[in-house]
C-alpha cells in the first residue's frame, strides 16, 4: 500500500472559493471508494489517498482531469507519495505510531 498526498489547484477560477472543485474531487473519489480500491481523507489543505501505486496513479489522473471537465483551462496537481515496502502501512498505522510515541513520552 501507498500513501499519496494530493493537491490539485485550478487556476483561473472565477472567484477565490474553490469548494465546488474540491466537492467534485471528493465525490470521485468516494467512487474509487465504493469500489473497494482506495482509501482517502479530505483535510483542509488537501487530500490524502491510501491505495495499490498504479490505482493511485489511476485515481491522481482522473481528479487531475475533473477541473478542466468543469471548464477550467489550467490546473497544478502537487503530489507527494509515501510508498514503503519493507513493512505494511496505513494511514491508521502511521498516526497510530505517533501516538504510541506520545504516551511514551508521558
Amino acid at each position: 500500500m501507498a500513501i499519496v498526498d494530493v493537491t490539485v489547484i485550478p487556476v483561473g477560477t472565477e472567484t477565490a472559493s474553490v469548494s465546488r472543485y474540491v466537492a467534485d474531487i471528493q465525490t470521485i473519489l468516494q467512487t474509487y471508494k465504493n469500489e473497494g480500491k482506495i482509501e482517502f481523507e479530505l483535510t483542509p489543505m488537501n487530500t490524502i489517498i491510501e491505495g495499490e501505486l498504479p490505482i493511485l496513479f489511476e485515481v491522481i489522473q482522473a481528479i487531475h482531469e475533473a477541473p478542466f471537465n468543469k471548464g477550467i483551462h489550467r490546473v497544478a496537481t502537487n503530489i507527494r507519495i509515501d510508498d514503503r515496502r519493507d513493512k505494511a502501512a496505513s494511514m491508521s498505522s502511521k498516526l497510530a505510531s505517533v501516538q504510541t510515541k506520545l504516551k511514551e513520552k508521558e
